[in-house]
């Protein structure tokens, strides 16, 4: 099993738009962070894990030419709004056509095909993207291919529900600001866990570090990486010497292995 980080960085990524802090002007390519995403090879199959605005330009940077499906865990836009560039893989072979299988829940597919509304249409123009909607539960696990996947139900705020995913002895939270202990159980045994700590500082709707960290404490995994990073995480270098043995920050491109 191999996990790519592809971003680790928060809605804004990193640096920001305009913002003149430290950590938005280093140099360090560890302080560089594209919107969320992850790319998972696993039992034969290549899963993108979100696909976030800035996904044509991660798929680039990580050769990817084939996907056998996409998991959303919800529906912000940081996370989803990169999938017209799906486009890509479905014509890569034309005049063959390869759809892509898109997983997630029923609310989050609603804003899915809102928002890309002209890839749903029975009148399509050429060169949409051609995407299947497979509805999934958080509470019962599914196929795709050989590989199972456990959904992990947390919640982002009171607001919005976020769904995380375990696969095998690897488990993926991002944007999660509570989880209630029936979920935690899915996530016994877990040796890999990535989980989402936006800075140290408290944030209303997504885990801190001090709240990530209080999760991979519960869930004992024998290595943790944070994702879903701001620029207020402060610099790669100097915040990764504040975490405990076995945390690390993630960074984009990193990759990670585990016999699975």
């Amino acid at each position: 099993m191999k996990l790519t980080f592809l971003g680790t960085g928060t809605s804004q990524g990193v640096p920001v738009v305009g913002c003149r802090c430290a950590v938005c002007q280093s140099t360090d390519a560890h302080d560089k962070r594209l919107r969320t995403s992850a790319l998972l090879e696993w039992r034969g199959v290549k899963l993108l894990i979100d696909a976030g605005p800035d996904l044509r330009q991660q798929l680039l940077r990580a050769h990817v030419s084939h996907l056998d499906g996409i998991l959303l865990t919800h529906e912000h836009k940081d996370h989803i709004g990169g999938l017209d560039d799906v486009r890509a893989l479905n014509f890569v072979d034309y005049p063959t056509v390869h759809p892509m299988d898109l997983y997630a829940t029923a609310r989050t597919l609603q804003t899915v095909k809102k928002d890309f509304d002209y890839a749903f249409v029975a009148d399509k123009y050429r060169g949409v993207p051609e995407i299947r909607l497979h509805t999934i539960a958080q509470s019962e696990p599914f196929r795709i291919g050989p590989a199972y996947v456990i959904p992990v139900a947390g919640h982002h705020s009171s607001r919005f529900e976020v769904t995380g995913f375990r696969f095998g002895r690897l488990a993926y939270l991002t944007d999660f600001k509570s989880i209630e202990e029936t979920e935690l159980r899915k996530l016994k045994g877990v040796e890999v866990l990535v989980v989402n700590a936006l800075r140290f500082e408290e944030h209303d709707s997504h885990f801190n570090v001090e709240e990530a960290l209080a999760l991979i404490e519960k869930v004992a995994p024998k290595k943790a990486y944070l994702t879903h990073m701001s620029h207020e995480i402060g610099f790669y270098e100097e915040a990764n010497k504040r975490l405990p043995e076995g945390v690390e920050l993630a960074y984009d491109t990193l990759e990670i292995e585990l016999n699975d």
